[in-house]
């Protein structure tokens, strides 16, 4: 892991929507974060996206759907990125740097959000690779504490090193006071569950699978989930997503929307 950060912002704005890099990490040779500076004028709820970017050769911005990984209380807005090196957008903004510069439009949406959900007692947040992006946000949310008895963190990737980012950020929402005095310490309701595809780890299997089997519930000591009783929020590839909603909507969930808040929900722009 390659860390990078500084101090202030010292290049003039020139990009359309221009917000100053302040930190990059590189997490492994596909993953990496970056912190911006935020909009004065940018209001977003935790969970949400916006189009971040870069400028073409022809001048014109190369734009696409990025989850806010930062809570909405946060001074700098932090974005999580696979690295795709024939990728259009990203086989340049991994490269960026402190002092750089890339488009931000500060326009939030999404449906990863607790207006798009009924009240309940437990939440679960559904990812995968980069997908944890929209719940490192909403870990770090006060009203996820207030509003739930239980919140249910799964992360899956192929290998160990992909679940850092994941590993570290819980680590330190359970340890930071700001945090901490933010939830009044509801932080103790977070249950952590990484596993991997590919390489050897504590537990292993695609979280599909550990739902299908069962082996999800033995482990966490749960029943299973109940329409009565349990959210869930899911962000992953597609395949993950209508893999989710099928088991879902198989204990009796419904989708919602902000329009139409119901037992479950997710995310249709995520990226990577």
């Amino acid at each position: 892991m390659n860390d990078m950060t500084t101090s202030a912002a010292t290049k003039s704005k020139a990009l359309p929507d221009a917000q100053t890099v302040l930190s990059v990490t590189h997490w492994t040779d596909r993953l990496f974060s970056f912190r911006v500076s935020r909009p004065a004028s940018l209001r977003f709820r935790s969970g949400e996206f916006v189009m971040i970017g870069l400028l073409k050769e022809d001048g014109k911005p190369l734009l696409r759907a990025y989850s806010i990984a930062s809570p909405s209380w946060d001074e700098e807005l932090e974005f999580y990125s696979i690295k795709v090196q024939d990728g259009p957008l990203t086989s340049r903004l991994q490269h960026i740097q402190p002092g750089d510069q890339i488009i931000l439009r500060p326009k939030p949406v999404g449906t990863l959000v607790h207006d798009a959900l009924l009240p309940g007692k437990r939440l679960w947040f559904f990812s995968t690779g980069t997908g944890i992006a929209p719940f490192a946000s909403l870990i770090r949310e006060p009203q996820t504490y207030e509003d739930y008895d239980q919140v249910i963190l799964t992360h899956t990737c192929r290998d160990v090193a992909e679940l850092e980012y994941g590993r570290k950020l819980v680590e330190h929402v359970k340890s930071d006071e700001m945090i901490l005095e933010l939830t009044d310490g509801g932080v103790d309701k977070l249950v952590y569950y990484p596993t991997t595809t590919r390489e050897q780890s504590p537990k292993m299997g695609r979280i599909t699978d550990l739902l299908k089997s069962g082996e999800l519930f033995r482990d966490l000591g749960i029943e299973g989930i109940l329409r009565k009783t349990d959210r869930a929020m899911v962000c992953g590839s597609i395949g993950l997503n209508n893999d989710i909603k099928e088991i879902l909507e198989g204990y009796g969930l419904r989708e919602g929307a902000n329009s139409d808040p119901a037992e479950y929900v997710v995310e249709k722009a995520f990226v990577g």
